[in-house]
This record gives structure tokens, C-alpha cells and sequence, in this order.
């Protein structure tokens, strides 16, 4: 289809295609300055470039949320200026981004960026067009202190970016300058949080350069103490650097029963099992990992390493666990739905049906939909009778239009169920509803009408 129109856009020709832009350019700031860019020189762009890069430093509009995604394209075109003015001057290019990232504090003082899409215009747009020429240029000393430069202040905690992607490219030795200078920086600073900011900068160097013994080394200077989150840090960083064994010790250190932070700690010695090639500990982990969160990924990293035969096992020895819980995890019933096993998800729900809650509007109603095609009509009647509770309970109206499909689908449902065991039937159901919510009559009303 894309290619299709691109070619129908060539076959009109260039009068054609230049008069429709120069058309729509009256109706939109965007389009008319996309033709400006196009037609100027790559001097002019540079120009252009700096010249709204002062206007930016000058003004005196806020821009509230809403209208950050409009600033943020602002922002794109302003880069894209600067993209298509300088080609074959690198270090120029490197200037001028520098540039813009030090024109942060205005941009961010301007704005309320509480959506992130101008913090995404530092994080993504500017470091890749930074990235690009930095790798063309041969001065390497010289981008790198322009990377300094930028960030000996950094009030919005953005222009870290720059030392975040000094390893794609710095060489090794230029980036060891850097982090010597940084260390004097830090031992300099008087400030707390000055000094640990500098150290912060010298731990994305060092773990770039694969040095985990100056991040350790810097970690400790930064905090001392060292929290369980420090731990999982270090020993991160050993295991990039490619020594295992450190790396698990690090990760011993951390007190037996700690649960913050579990995930990533049982992601990290998964990885070390695996190196070690001990498949005790590794099993013993994802079983741990599989029992404690029952899905497709647990049970198939489980599988994995103990063997696809041993399936069926697994899966019904968990299976019968599961049914003994009496707490309701919907996780679990999507399991049991996922390995196929439709009677135990059904007996499941069923047994605690009261703890269904309709609060919980994607998992619920997920469950729902995956029960209704296995002709489970009362366990998916409860289920969408919790859902239409709760919109109903709420007096949520931007939501109406799904408590009424929620109840059609329960109309029709209800022609389907032979037994409805201890729970309502659905006309008492209906009746029931009435009676606390038949004032609602926004609702009613459309359901009347869709009927």
C-alpha cells in the first residue's frame, strides 16, 4: 500500500507535489517550515538552526502539557535544521548539540513536560544525531571535553546522556582522561550531592569501559554503606566484565529473605547458573521463579534446562498446588487457561468467584474473553458481571458504552446456562442491579435504545 502511493506521488510529477506542500504550508507552521528547511542551503540551515535556538533562550511562552507533543515536534524540526546543515563538519555538528543540550534549563523552565516527550527529544533524537557525528570525528580529546563541559552542571539530569554514550564513540584511553578529570572534580566538590554527581558520571564510564573494579571502587566512595540495590549494581557490572565468579559473590552479600529488588538479583544469578553451568542451583532458581509466578516464560525457561519430556509433570503437579490456594490470583487462572487445562481454570474461578473483582478491567476482562469460546458461559457471566458492577459502582459514564455491551453479552449468555449453581440467576441478577443503580438513567437509557 506505501509503495503503491509513493509511486502514484512520483507519477503526478514535481509541479503537482510542489504545489500541493506550498498549499497545505498556508494551513500549517510544520509544512511550511519543512519547505523552508528543504529549499535552504546547509549554511542557511545552520543559520536557521541557531537562529531558533535563540529565539528559544529569548521567549517568554509557557507551553502546558497539552501542547508539549506540538513543542516536542518543535524540537525535532530544530535537530533536523541542524542535520541537514552540517554534513562533512563533525565537530561542528558536535558544537551545536552541545549547544542545544545547554539550552536544557530554558526549554524544561518553558514546558510542562510531565508527558516526557521533551525529555525523549535529549534522551533519543539528540543523543543519536550527537552519536552520529561524534563517530566522524577524529578529534576524540575534543568531543570529550565538550562531553565534560556539557555536564559540569546539569540541573534537569539530562545532559548525562552524553557520558552515557561516550562508549560508542570514545576509545578506551580518551575515556580513562576523562574519568580522571571527573575524579578530581569529585575530590574538589565541598557539595554532597556535587561530589556523588560527579562519581555517578565516573560509574557509566566505568561500566562502559567494562571496569568493575572502579565502579565497585566508586560506589563505595559514593555511599559507603552499600545498599541491596548497590549489591545487584556491582555484581551486574563484574558479570558484564566477564568474571562470573565475583559477580556471584557480590551477590551473596545480599541478606537471606530480601525481596527488593528479587527479580533482578534472580535475573542476574540465572545468568551466573548458566555461566557456571551449575544446573542444580539454575533448576532449583527457576523452579522457585516458576512457582512463585506460574506462566508460559517460567515454565518454558523451566522446561528448557530440565527437559520437554518432564512437561505434563510439571505442569499438573502445579496445577493441583494451584487448586488448593484458596486466594484468587488471576495470574494463575490465565495459566491454567494458557497450558490448556479449561476445566481447572473453570473450576478455579468458580471457587472463588466472590474475590472477583472488577476493578481489575484488563486481567478480568481477558479472562472473560478467553473462557467465552470454551462455552463456559456461568464462569464468564460472573466475570462480566463484576465488570459491569464496577463501572456501575464507580457512576463511571465515559465508560457506559462497555457496561452496556457487558450487558448484552450477559443477556445473551444467559440462554446458554443450564445451572447457575448457588449464584443469581441472571433476570435476579438484573433485578438486583435495578434496584441500585435504576437512577442512572444516562445508562439505562442507551441501553434501552441499543437493544
Amino acid at each position: 500500500m506505501t509503495d503503491s502511493r509513493k509511486q502514484k506521488l512520483i507519477d503526478l510529477g514535481p509541479h503537482a507535489l510542489a504545489d500541493a506542500l506550498l498549499n497545505f504550508a498556508v494551513h500549517s507552521d510544520e509544512a511550511d517550515d519543512l519547505i523552508e528547511q528543504l529549499i535552504a542551503t546547509p549554511k542557511e540551515n545552520v543559520q536557521r538552526f541557531k537562529k531558533k535556538l535563540s529565539g528559544l533562550k529569548h521567549s517568554k511562552r509557557f507551553i502546558d502539557w497539552q501542547g508539549a507533543s506540538s513543542f516536542a515536534r518543535e524540537l525535532e524540526m530544530l535537530l533536523q535544521d541542524l542535520k541537514s546543515g552540517v554534513v562533512d563538519d563533525p565537530l561542528t555538528g558536535i558544537e551545536l548539540v552541545a549547544a542545544f543540550y545547554e539550552a536544557d534549563n530554558t526549554i524544561f523552565e518553558m514546558c510542562d513536560d510531565s508527558s516526557g516527550n521533551i525529555g525523549d527529544i535529549f534522551r533519543y533524537d539528540a543523543k543519536e544525531l550527537f552519536v552520529d557525528y561524534a563517530s566522524r570525528c577524529k578529534d576524540k580529546e575534543k568531543i570529550a571535553d565538550i562531553i565534560l563541559k556539557v555536564n559540569k552542571k546539569d540541573n534537569y539530569g539530562i545532559r548525562d546522556t552524553l557520558i552515557d554514550c561516550a562508549g560508542v564513540c570514545l576509545p578506551e584511553d580518551v575515556i580513562r582522561t576523562m574519568i580522571t578529570t571527573l575524579q578530581q572534580w569529585a575530590d574538589k566538590e565541598k557539595d554532597e550531592y556535587g561530589k556523588r554527581r560527579h562519581l555517578m558520571l565516573i560509574e557509566s564510564l566505568a561500566r562502559q569501559i567494562k571496569d568493575a573494579k572502579l565502579f565497585e571502587k566508586t560506589r563505595i566512595a559514593s555511599w559507603g554503606k552499600l545498599s541491596t540495590a548497590a549489591l545487584i549494581d556491582i555484581a551486574r557490572v563484574y558479570l558484564e566484565s566477564g568474571d562470573v565468579e565475583t559477580a556471584h559473590s557480590w551477590l551473596k552479600k545480599i541478606p537471606e529473605g530480601e525481596t527488593f529488588q528479587a527479580y533482578e538479583r534472580d535475573k542476574l544469578l540465572e545468568e551466573i547458573y548458566h555461566k557456571q553451568g551449575d544446573s542444580e542451583k539454575l533448576t532449583k532458581l527457576l523452579y522457585q521463579k516458576y512457582r512463585s509466578h506460574h506462566s508460559t516464560d517460567t515454565l518454558q525457561a523451566l522446561l528448557d534446562v530440565i527437559g520437554h519430556d518432564k512437561r505434563d509433570d510439571v505442569i499438573n503437579d502445579e496445577v493441583e498446588q494451584i487448586l488448593k490456594t484458596d486466594r484468587l490470583r488471576e495470574s494463575d487462572a490465565k495459566f491454567l487457561i494458557a497450558v490448556g487445562k479449561i476445566d481447572e481454570a473453570e473450576e478455579y474461578l468458580l471457587g472463588r468467584a466472590d474475590q472477583l473483582d472488577g476493578k481489575h478491567y484488563g486481567s478480568l476482562l481477558s479472562l472473560a474473553e478467553a473462557m467465552e469460546p470454551e462455552d463456559r458461559h456461568l464462569v464468564t457471566s460472573l466475570m462480566y458481571r463484576n465488570l459491569l458492577f464496577s463501572i456501575l459502582e464507580r457512576g463511571y459514564t465515559k465508560a457506559y458504552p462497555h457496561g452496556i455491551r457487558y450487558l448484552k453479552k450477559l443477556d445473551k449468555l444467559a440462554a446458554s446456562v443450564a445451572d447457575w449453581k448457588e449464584f443469581n440467576h441472571h433476570e435476579a441478577f438484573k433485578e438486583k442491579i435495578i434496584q441500585a443503580h435504576g437512577r442512572k438513567r444516562s445508562f439505562w437509557s442507551k441501553y434501552e435504545v441499543k437493544k
